[in-house]
């Protein structure tokens, strides 16, 4: 169970960023970003309503952590797909994404199978090969992309950490406050690198879509990582850019080398190793 609602979350995760990416374009990466933690905020609210749960202090806090990288995270993600190639910025965002929570799960005292390991260390060189580009003729704001990249994915290693140690009697309280916080960390970031994350015009407002696939996404992996090892559910999520990449091959038309290709072909080994260990 934990496999599959960490696979649907990557997939969710990975249409969130392409959604974001072609609206960062005319909408501002800033506006977007904001405007799509604030949608999510008002998503996971409803479900409060149903199901606040009874969370404690250290849940709360752990969501603010949460928060803080998730606000980090995908405010340095949005701002290099706006400006860099997809199929560059969002799969090196992954491979912070996975380190992060696997140190945390191994030091927790997590310790998967034989084959889940190998599952992980498959997945760290099929996000790099997905990454890559070719040798020559450089993409223009690559190397921007690449660091905005790297940004992003402490951020988001930060928060799937985090997220993990709340339990499932909390509810979607804490969710709702991590949303929140995200919001209110992408403006500080904003201001820091003095960019504009006022939404001024009605493409802004496509950061909605993302916001509610992110929040599921990340709702999804809180679930995952409650019925299942940190380490596999980070995994399996973390290997949300291979769908970025495929949306932006087939809706986009950006050309996938052979190296991407390869990369997602162990990306999908990764899963089916995780999967049966």
């Amino acid at each position: 169970m934990s496999i599959l609602l960490s696979l649907f979350a990557a997939a969710s995760y990975g249409l969130g960023d392409f959604n974001g990416g072609i609206f960062s374009r005319r909408g501002g990466a800033w506006a977007v970003s904001l405007v799509a933690q604030l949608a999510g905020t008002a998503l996971v609210l409803v479900l409060v309503a149903f199901d606040g749960g009874s969370p404690t202090g250290a849940d709360l806090a752990w969501a603010v952590v949460a928060g803080v990288g998730n606000g980090f995270g995908t405010a340095f993600l949005y701002r290099g797909l706006s400006s860099g190639r997809m199929g560059v910025v969002a799969p090196v965002s992954g491979v912070g994404a996975v380190l992060v929570p696997v140190v945390v799960g191994v030091l927790a005292g997590e310790r998967p199978g034989a084959l889940v390991w190998v599952g992980v260390l498959l997945a760290l060189p099929a996000i790099w090969l997905v990454s890559r580009e070719p040798a020559a003729g450089p993409t223009p704001g690559a190397g921007s992309g690449i660091l905005d990249g790297v940004l992003a994915g402490l951020g988001f290693g930060t928060l799937f950490a985090a997220l993990a140690q709340i339990p499932e009697e909390a509810g979607f309280l804490p969710l709702a406050l991590n949303q929140l916080v995200a919001g209110g960390a992408i403006i500080l970031v904003a201001l820091a690198l003095h960019q504009d994350w006022v939404p001024r015009n009605r493409y802004a407002l496509g950061g909605a879509i993302s916001g509610a696939l992110g929040a599921l996404a990340t709702g999804l992996f809180q679930v995952a990582t409650q019925h299942g090892y940190l380490t596999v559910a980070a995994v399996i999520t973390s290997l949300y850019p291979a769908f970025t990449v495929l949306l932006a091959a087939t809706v986009l038309r950006e050309h996938m080398h052979r190296t991407q290709a390869l990369g997602l072909a162990l990306c999908a080994g990764a899963v089916v190793l995780v999967a049966a260990g």
